[in-house]
């Protein structure tokens, strides 16, 4: 990945993290963390020509502010792309703003409260159970490739209604979508397009044959108005469910096994202490946040103390606030019993995550299941962890061995 080849002539290798930062950069997918260091030590709020121009706020301050400022900062495009093509396909209420925010995420929220996700917790244990079985008896692993991709793909599948086995396909248009589509604007429009049609399949069918799943749920939803939702809007819902679900938690799944492989007293002590659970998944979210999300200056403004102007982009890390020395007393440690924990891995102001509990369901469940199976694993010295690029940080490959197991 290093050599010069690999990037497109208008992404050179960054020479100057404060000036020129780019989150597409291998060193940057690689390890952040002391990218995000430097850059903290120079200015709370940088910025770089790439991307048609791009601040990076790097301390939670700065962070928060942007993120409570709907009146300077539009989320009408959430990922910092080479292109800004006029705005056609939405993904409400993530890509929405104040007034439009508030009704479009209140549609959202009751299939996702803590009661709903007890009644799919079984069936996420029953996932996690079904991969570890395909793999157990070999002894080693690609736990990224057989476990943690798969766990969030399924169980967000069995919420809408649609065939688990199409999970696949749903893998495929992410990765196009939040990986390829940085830099490669037509892989990001089929794929949008091939979306789109998919569940545009799905909604006619339930017209005539309502099912009891989350599609038909949105179909029967009531705007603000009192009307039904029309079909682009269900489909720009099921859009952002499918892309802001998937490739978040299988990220945050695969940084904590990542973490427990390399770090054999977190996982005894989390098997001898399984109470300490709870407080280890919100310090995994911490310290391996997995989603930067974006902003666009609509109007001048400052941001502590720093001049931004519009025009340009923001590269919102939450993930790099949750890095603040400031914030977080030894915010470069993983401390799993960390008491006080105010991370932003779910985002901060309107937009915090709507998922939020079945991500914490989901990685919870993933972990004791595995821990449960596999107790003694390790990442597997001849292979290789390869990280993903831009939006959303997670492992994508990550070999491990298995001692002994059940």
């Amino acid at each position: 990945m290093s050599d010069s080849a690999s990037f497109l002539p208008e992404h050179p290798p960054v020479t100057d993290w404060v000036n020129d930062f780019d989150h597409t950069d291998p060193r940057w997918t690689e390890n952040p963390y002391p990218i995000w260091d430097e850059m903290r030590s120079a200015s709370p709020v940088v910025h770089t020509n790439r991307f048609l121009g791009c601040y990076m706020p790097t301390t939670y301050e700065a962070v928060r502010e942007i993120a409570h400022d709907t009146e300077h900062f539009s989320s009408r495009r959430v990922i910092v792309r080479d292109v800004r093509p006029e705005i056609t396909a939405k993904a409400p209420p993530i890509t929405s703003d104040p007034p439009e925010h508030k009704p479009a995420k209140q549609l959202l929220l009751p299939p996702f409260t803590p009661d709903a996700m007890k009644k799919l917790e079984p069936r996420v244990r029953a996932i996690c159970n079904e991969l570890i079985d395909e793999f157990i008896a070999d002894g080693k692993c690609d736990a990224a490739a057989r476990y943690t991709k798969h766990i969030p793909v399924r169980a967000i599948a069995h919420m809408l209604g649609i065939p688990e086995k199409d999970s696949d396909l749903f893998i495929k248009w992410i990765h196009e979508i939040l990986e390829l589509g940085i830099k490669d604007d037509g892989a990001l429009m089929r794929a949008v397009h091939e979306m789109t049609a998919y569940f545009a399949g799905h909604i006619e069918a339930r017209k005539n044959n309502p099912t009891d799943d989350l599609i038909t749920t949105l179909m029967n939803a009531r705007g603000p108005d009192g009307k039904p939702l029309d079909d682009g809007h269900v489909l720009g819902s099921l859009r952002l469910l499918l892309i802001a679900g998937i490739d978040t938690t299988w990220s945050a799944i695969g940084a904590s096994l990542w973490h427990l492989a390399r770090t054999p007293s977190d996982r005894e002590r989390l098997i001898k202490e399984p109470e300490l659970m709870p407080t280890a998944i919100e310090e995994f979210l911490r310290a391996y946040s997995p989603v930067t999300m974006a902003r666009e200056v609509m109007k001048e403004t400052t941001i502590s103390g720093c001049p931004v102007k519009p025009g340009n982009m923001v590269l919102l890390s939450f993930p790099a606030a949750n890095r603040d020395p400031a914030m977080f007393p030894d915010a470069g440690k993983v401390v799993i019993d960390r008491k006080e924990n105010r991370h932003s891995a779910f985002g901060l102001g309107i937009h915090r995550c709507v998922g939020s509990n079945l991500a914490r369901m989901e990685m919870t469940v993933a972990i004791e299941e595995w821990l449960k199976r596999i107790p003694d694993f390790r990442l597997d010295p001849a292979g290789t962890v390869r990280w993903s690029e831009g939006t959303v940080r997670g492992p994508r490959q990550m070999p491990v061995l298995f001692g002994k197991a059940n």
